[in-house]
């Protein structure tokens, strides 16, 4: 957290609703370790712990955890009594739901709630700036051991609306921003792995920091939306919530810090594949060609330059499904046959088996063992 590199356009954005209600940029950069004079200076970057700092000094003195940049004061502690429930929920889909039913009841300016229809998602190399229509009617198939290969060049995504109705007064649009990094990171948090999520909306034109946005955010960016949002496969609305108590104490002690630090950047082709995989369901996932086409690829380069990085598409796909499988297995609510559907298996013997190769347990073994 100690170096430099957070745009200094930050400054600004963090402190506009308080110079609006008339407390002093020279009291609030002071409280977060910032000359005054870095103030509008485009080559001063700051780091994750100053713009935390600058963030809870807004928060102290405008006593609005929306940073006097919405028309309606949201008071401090609202985000805390709401992550507070929100961890009682068992998934990140009972998260999602919980924290739209809490802000719904407490907030009036924000439109938040999970869109529980899937809709379709073209891959990355054909995908739209508008918002993708609804299915009709599309079926699937699947086979028994989900190894083999069968693709679809649509995804079925969900879409989870983060809007703020009433944004003039938050030029820099920081406010929008911060809520929708702050609920995906929260989320990632919660169920203990980064979300791979496919899109994230926002219904302004990109603004002049628009390079900053993919230090951010994962997947693609759209803007001129007509809502914010972001999406997500539906499956990983099942991962368990893994978090204790006394974790999220020390996480709401310590926010914003945890949802402004920066995960490490892992731009390996495997990674780069497994973010394109995880928009998909497990027996929908394309194959060499089209990730080939996807990523700009020959398909011979591609399994050159995987095999070079010691894996395969093969191997990554069966890691995919070995690694949410191992996270629906600390879920105690679910039962062997409904995670093996879950990862893409229609029978629970077909699952035991795969599983057992990946990991040298069954899955009964595993949950007694590591659970």
């Amino acid at each position: 957290m100690t170096k430099a590199h957070i745009a200094n356009h930050y400054i600004q954005a963090c402190i506009t609703g308080a110079e609006t209600q008339g407390f002093e940029r020279k009291d609030l950069l002071e409280a977060a370790n910032i000359p005054e004079d870095w103030f509008n200076q485009p080559d001063k970057l700051i780091t994750e712990e100053q713009l935390s700092q600058l963030i809870k000094a807004v928060w102290r003195c405008t006593q609005d955890e929306f940073m006097g940049l919405a028309h309606q004061r949201c008071k401090n502690g609202v985000f805390a009594l709401m992550a507070e429930l929100a961890q009682q929920a068992k998934t990140l889909g009972g998260m999602l739901k919980q924290s739209a039913r809490f802000y719904a009841a407490v907030y009036d300016g924000i439109d938040v709630g999970l869109d529980d229809s899937s809709t379709l998602f073209s891959p990355p190399s054909t995908r739209s700036s508008t918002v993708p229509s609804k299915p009709d009617g599309q079926t699937r198939t699947q086979a028994n051991d989900p190894t083999n290969d069968q693709s679809n060049q649509n995804s079925p995504l969900l879409f989870y609306r983060l809007h703020l109705q009433d944004q003039n007064q938050d030029p820099n649009h920081l406010l929008q921003e911060f809520l929708l990094l702050m609920w995906q990171r929260f989320g990632g948090w919660l169920v203990g792995q980064q979300i791979p999520f496919a899109s994230t909306h926002f219904n302004y034109p990109a603004p002049p920091h628009e390079n900053v946005y993919r230090e951010m955010f994962t997947g693609e960016l759209q803007h001129n939306q007509a809502i914010s949002g972001f999406y997500l496969h539906p499956r990983f609305l099942q991962l368990p919530i893994v978090r204790s108590e006394s974790e999220l104490k020390d996480f709401l002690k310590e926010s914003p810090a945890y949802i402004l630090h920066r995960p490490d950047l892992d731009d390996s082709l495997q990674t780069r594949i497994r973010l394109i995989l995880q928009q998909y369901d497990f027996d929908q996932m394309p194959d060499l060609d089209q990730i080939s086409a996807q990523l700009h690829l020959a398909p011979r380069t591609l399994r050159r330059k995987l095999s070079d990085e010691g894996s395969s598409l093969r191997v990554i796909k069966e890691n995919l499904r070995k690694d949410y499988a191992i996270k629906l297995l600390d879920a105690e609510h679910l039962n062997i046959g409904e995670i093996s559907h879950k990862t893409g298996f229609s029978e629970a013997a077909a699952f035991c088996r795969a599983f057992k190769r990946w990991t040298g347990l069954s899955p009964s073994d595993w949950r007694n063992s590591y659970v």
